[in-house]
């Protein structure tokens, strides 16, 4: 390995996970090049093979699974909490769904859960994810599908909570909710795959160990949060399945895609 392009988004849990790997505090036989992009900004490029390594939602993973293989450290996957649809004044799910309906992405794993719970879906407004509640309360649209750290300060915005999608995913599986995934072009090979996945370990446990120093570094990037919000949310997405998924982790991924997966076959790099 000489130089690897590494693309995260920066939601907080990310940039928490990977303070260690931008800071130079964990060793690598590489050069690892941050680029730090809005997620469905990152979905899109996948479809290019443009980084080498690469966050991407769970919903754009089906579409690019021939390219990218699934590493086993830095997915986020949280239990009971996820994507929320917010309005400015109480809803059904039904009625805010029926838009117009701001959303991240057509290819993030919120959008694909509404159209899991919500299937009589107008037609979505398409906005970066920070854009979302400000459209919201200014009445642009009815209803948003919110990311990130945006649960924490919608309220802030005058909205209120239709529906929170990583609640109905636990209801409906008992299992965590996979939200991103962290995955490696197939071409760089299984021994590069390897020393990847190890690297990105190196740097959650870092991340971890250190809290304080990497929580400080991903506030920079929470629009809106203080230092208690932030480690909260953190605490949601940041776990023992960013570490490795686990058996359940991997459960809850076979579900997901088994559910919207167009058939692509569940498959971790080595």
């Amino acid at each position: 390995m000489s130089e690897l392009t590494f693309g995260f988004s920066p939601c907080p849990n990310d940039t928490f996970a990977f303070h260690a790997l931008v800071h130079g505090l964990v060793d690598s036989p590489a050069r690892i090049r941050p680029v730090l992009l809005d997620i469905e900004e990152l979905n899109r490029r996948a479809h290019d093979g443009e980084l080498d390594v690469t966050k991407l939602s769970f919903g754009a993973l089906p579409a690019v699974a021939d390219r990218y293989a699934m590493l086993r450290s830095g997915a986020a996957l949280g239990r009971g909490v996820g994507p929320l649809v917010v309005a400015r004044e109480p809803l059904s799910l039904a009625a805010a769904a029926a838009g117009p309906i701001a959303i991240p992405g057509r290819e993030t794993t919120a959008f694909l859960l509404l159209r899991l719970l919500a299937p009589e879906l107008g037609e979505p407004v398409e906005l970066r994810y920070d854009e979302i509640l400000g459209a919201v309360a200014r009445g642009e649209v009815a209803a948003g599908l919110i990311i990130h750290e945006s649960r924490f300060t919608y309220a802030a915005h005058g909205l209120v909570k239709v529906a929170d999608l990583g609640e109905w995913w636990l209801l409906e599986t008992g299992l965590p909710l996979p939200l991103g995934v962290n995955t490696i072009r197939r071409d760089l090979g299984a021994e590069t795959m390897r020393e990847v996945s190890q690297i990105l370990r190196e740097s959650i446990d870092a991340a971890l160990a250190n809290r304080s120093e990497a929580l400080a570094y991903a506030l920079g990037f929470g629009r809106g949060m203080d230092e208690e919000r932030g480690d909260r949310f953190v605490g949601m997405y940041v776990n023992d399945m960013t570490c490795d998924y686990g058996e359940e982790g991997r459960a809850a991924v076979r579900e997901l895609l088994a559910r919207w997966g167009n058939g692509v076959e569940v498959e971790w790099a080595p």
